[in-house]
């Protein structure tokens, strides 16, 4: 995980699952990391982000931002990052995570003296590159201008540091252009002035020196009136008399050219900048006589050779005694691997030693190797190493060289070798690229640019084959070419020329694994989810655990699989397909179902059990999974059950998907089934949908009407909770009530009974709702149903309560509390709680609902049911403006908009703009009433509930206008931080 706040803040996490962050987030994440490792209050962090004019949810605002930035840190694995303290937050990036630490200790470690000023200059040049433009550039906050100020301070102390060296090393010509920027920029910057006006005056150019200095005295004097200080005077007096002292310095003849072997250096190269830098500050690091190497690994096609020979030629001038080559032939097509002694042969051949003196043996070739190598400064690009045993005899003893490694694999075994692991091109830099090939017909269609890159993958080889055949197609569009990219039957074909090909190279790839590795690799390319763990990969290659998880590193050092996420590994794009294709050829059609059908169980009878643990009252509800016959390692509680669950989500989602269209239909009954609570209870509605909608068609088309009414149930709860999709809800009931009744399935009818129950509750036809929670429990009970008896009884108290009967109603609550915490279920303990606490606020016990309340916010915010704490949050408010205290139910109905707002809970996002219409009424804040009021109506007339009428007459009772109306940003929950 990296954070970067020298340019826009962001955040760039190693799980593409991680969820992104709010502009008013990231402004109190960009505050915390200014002051990475001190605790910030809440009242500090309220300060920083809108000054001395906060709003009245400004407490509530940032204690949900924190909870968003946990969200967001807990997906990658991150969450003890930011910590509570008794003084308030404090945050702790790791070193290397934080873009402002990294310059900060490049700058300090630059010394101020030093042997080779060059380094120095190199050393902070890197640091500078780390800026990506204005600081904190996309977020607003009252703290921003102060802080940005003093970033940019600490740029230009680094600029100015740098040009002082540039200029002391003669380089006045290559600083014109950079110093001209910064001096636009800060034009009242004296320091600066003085090292362009001397850089000028160096370049012979003193007229534009002098022009300089009367701009910078005349704006001095316009917006500070002031003059400028004695250095800048003197500066200038000795401009005008071409003083001698001002002359450049008299620098070393530079030495005659040495040998180069690089290959040419592709004019087009783009991006990589930082891994560039990295290599310059690892060589210019070393200021001793010691060896240099780095190891470039990465997967085929990723620009290892590329970005290697770059850097030589960057780096050659500081390599005056040679830059050397070779290429060691792992994955070169029908050749075999170089050995040590006719790679030595070559280098030594290249470093100018007579092919007569060059000794037979190993050892004695190697031992030459290094002799000639001590004392010499040279650089070497060792490429397309098989591994570390290849390179190890090439390695120079005691010399300033600087060893560039690439290899596919990860050279682990290379004892003293810094890694350097390159990941395919920022979509920027791949844009970059792929222009530079085309020219300006990509400017003409820069959508169908990005669909092109996206299809191959930000991979530079995909990248630089696609825009050759384009550049050679004169009549194509680029859009023309991302419909035949489209076609996976044919895109890697379409990624080939005749000499070069995506799918070529990553056969070489292929062909260098082991047998068992290569089995893994087709039998991964045919799962359908995006990553895998070592537990699913052991059920699909029944295996045991620890060899499939030896398969997969092996595979990950190879640079077939990569790695965004601990404990997971996926394929890039092309890859995949490039596996797909290969087990489409390799593997028999009977052994790839076998495998699938074991990933499936595994995958089935692990979410069973972790299900299991979160919702035990439903065991009897849901499908009986026997265990696999492959080892299976479940869940053993509820945190490992919804880690789990949240971690294989999307993968559960694709192997329902993938059994729905390949007629495995009792699988994507079953998980649909198994999955229902988890997916409707924390906010998965999209996912419950497509699920349920592939269920529905499964059962359908198999003519199995049990299945068919569960899965009614189950989208009529989604339809009923989420979206107040009432009516619809209501159809999928009435029908799976009457499939039920048709095939005698006690369960369903009582659960549908149940569903219409709770819609005649939400209309206000409480009889009706009475008359079939009443059916669904006795059914529940003679079933022995103890889960479906507490919600019935739940459902029950509630129509009592509306109804006025309190005493009922609390009885009913009371044995479905009882129920609920017998048989551990968390959910139906947090909404009976919820209810009990809007039965005491009917009986005006404000202080008791609060506490039910409250109770219920814990449960909700420690088992991640957001629904329910939505719920609970507006249910607080509610009990809070009864109380009188409307500046605490205010913050509660914002907080509860937020939530809803961001989980698409259409009821709760209409009662909480209810409240907040009722509680700004009561404040005279009439603009904000009226505002939360049509909104509230807008929402109630879509959910077609009673309640639409009241609003209504609320908004028609309203004074036109409010007195002294408050700025609506001040209280509205979409208020940018």
């Amino acid at each position: 995980m990296r954070f970067t706040i020298l340019g826009p803040v962001e955040v760039v996490a190693p799980g593409s699952d991680a969820p992104g962050l709010a502009p008013r987030h990231r402004a109190v994440l960009a505050y915390l990391l200014l002051h990475a490792g001190v605790a910030i209050s809440t009242d500090r962090l309220v300060d920083a982000m809108w000054g001395s004019l906060p709003p009245d949810s400004a407490r509530a605002q940032i204690q949900t931002t924190i909870a968003a930035i946990r969200r967001m840190l807990r997906a990658s694995e991150a969450d003890r990052m930011l910590a509570t303290r008794p003084a308030g937050y404090v945050i702790t990036p790791e070193p290397g995570q934080l873009d402002l630490d990294e310059f900060t200790s490049l700058i300090a470690k630059a010394p101020a003296i030093s042997d080779d000023p060059g380094d120095t200059a190199d050393q902070i040049r890197a640091a500078l590159a780390l800026w990506r433009g204005e600081p904190l550039a996309d977020i607003s906050a009252h703290y921003v201008q102060s802080a940005r100020a003093r970033l940019n301070g600490q740029l230009l102390t680094a600029v100015e540091r740098l040009a002082e060296l540039e200029l002391a090393r003669g380089r006045h010509d290559d600083l014109i252009d950079e110093l001209s920027g910064h001096v636009a920029a800060n034009p009242l910057r004296e320091r600066l002035c003085c090292q362009l006006m001397l850089a000028l005056h160096r370049a012979g150019r003193p007229t534009e020196a002098l022009d300089v200095a009367r701009t910078f005295r005349a704006t001095l004097a316009e917006e500070q009136g002031l003059d400028p200080g004695h250095a800048f005077s003197k500066l200038e007096q000795d401009i005008l008399r071409d003083a001698p002292d001002l002359r450049p310095p008299v620098t070393a003849p530079a030495k005659p050219q040495g040998i180069n072997f690089l290959p040419y250096d592709v004019p087009d190269f783009t991006g990589r900048e930082g891994e560039l830098d990295g290599l310059i500050r690892l060589w210019s690091g070393n200021n001793g006589g010691v060896v240099t190497i780095s190891a470039i690994d990465g997967m085929a096609g990723v620009g290892k050779t590329t970005l290697a020979v770059h850097a030589g030629h960057r780096l050659a001038d500081h390599f005056p005694d040679g830059q050397l080559f070779i290429d060691l032939q792992a994955h070169t097509a029908g050749q075999a691997p170089l050995d040590a002694g006719a790679a030595l042969e070559v280098l030594l051949g290249q470093l100018g030693v007579p092919a007569q003196h060059i000794p037979a043996s190993v050892a004695d070739r190697a031992a030459l190797w290094r002799s000639e190598l001590s004392g010499r400064r040279v650089l070497a690009v060792l490429d397309n190493a098989l591994g570390a045993d290849q390179v190890r005899q090439l390695l120079p003893g005691t010399s300033r060289a600087l060893i560039l490694i690439t290899s596919r694999r990860r050279l682990t075994d290379l004892d003293g070798a810094h890694a350097l692991s390159l990941d395919v091109l920022p979509a920027a830099d791949a844009v970059e690229l792929f222009t530079a090939i085309v020219g300006e017909r990509a400017a003409a269609e820069p959508l169908a640019v990005l669909d092109v890159l996206q299809l191959c993958g930000f991979l530079p080889l995909a990248v630089r084959i696609a825009a050759a055949r384009l550049h050679h197609r004169p009549r194509w569009t680029i859009a023309y070419l991302a419909d035949r990219l489209r076609d996976q039957r044919r895109r890697l074909s379409e990624l080939a020329t005749s000499e070069r090909g995506v799918a070529a190279a990553f056969t070489l790839s292929y062909e260098q694994l082991t047998a068992d590795q290569q089995r893994m690799f087709r039998l991964l390319g045919i799962q359908p989810g995006r990553d895998i763990s070592p537990e699913a990969a052991s059920a699909l290659a029944d295996l045991p655990l620890d060899q499939a998880e030896t398969l997969l590193e092996d595979l990950l050092d190879a640079h077939v699989l990569t790695q965004h996420q601990l404990g997971r590994y996926t394929f890039h794009d092309l890859l995949r397909e490039h596996a797909l294709a290969t087990a489409a050829a390799q593997e028999p059609p009977n052994a790839q179902r076998e495998a699938l059908g074991r990933l499936f169980h595994h995958y089935l009878h692990t979410a069973s059990t972790a299900i299991d643990h979160l919702y035990p009252d439903g065991k009897g509800r849901r499908p009986r999974i026997p265990a696999p016959d492959t080892p299976a390692w479940p869940p053993q509680d509820e945190a490992e059950a919804i880690t789990w669950l949240d971690s294989e989500r999307a993968n559960l989602m694709a192997s329902g998907q993938y059994a729905a269209e390949h007629d495995w239909f009792p699988h994507t009954g079953q998980l649909a089934s198994t999955l229902h609570r988890y997916l409707l209870g924390h906010a998965h509605q999209a996912d419950a949908l497509t699920l349920h909608g592939l269920a529905l068609r499964a059962g359908r088309r198999s003519g199995d009407t049990a299945a068919e009414a569960r899965t009614l149930i189950d989208l009529g709860e989604v339809h009923f909770w989420w979206h107040g999709a009432y009516e619809q809800a209501a159809e999928h009931y009435r029908h799976a009530l009457d499939l039920a009744r048709e095939v005698g399935d006690q369960v369903a009818e009582a659960r549908a009974l149940t569903g219409l129950g709770i819609v005649f509750t939400r209309r206000r036809e409480y009889d009706q709702a009475h008359d079939h929670c009443a059916k669904s429990l006795v059914l529940f009970r003679e079933l022995g149903d103890r889960g479906g008896e507490a919600r019935c009884l739940t459902d029950l108290g509630i129509v009592h309560e509306r109804q006025g009967r309190y005493e009922d109603a609390h009885e009913h609550h009371r044995q479905a509390l009882h129920v609920h915490r017998e048989t551990g279920s968390r959910i139906g303990e947090t909404v009976v709680l919820n209810n009990i606490g809007l039965l005491y606020q009917r009986q005006g016990r404000y202080d008791e609902a609060r506490h039910h309340h409250r109770e219920a916010l814990e449960l909700s915010r420690r088992f991640d049911f957001p629904g329910d704490e939505a719920e609970s949050l507006n249910a607080l408010a509610e009990a809070a403006r009864s109380m009188g205290d409307l500046a605490r139910a205010a913050a509660e109905h914002e907080s509860a908009l937020i939530l809803a707002r961001e989980f698409s809970y259409r009821p709760e996002q209409a009662r909480a703009h209810d409240g907040l219409a009722h509680v700004h009424r009561d404040l005279g804040r009439i603009d904000l009433a009226h505002d939360h009021a049509r909104q509230a109506l807008d929402l109630y007339t879509l959910l077609g509930v009673p309640e639409a009428d009241e609003i209504r007459t609320f908004l028609n009772g309203l004074p036109p206008n409010a007195n002294e109306p408050e700025p609506p940003e001040a209280s509205t929950a979409d208020q940018p931080s």
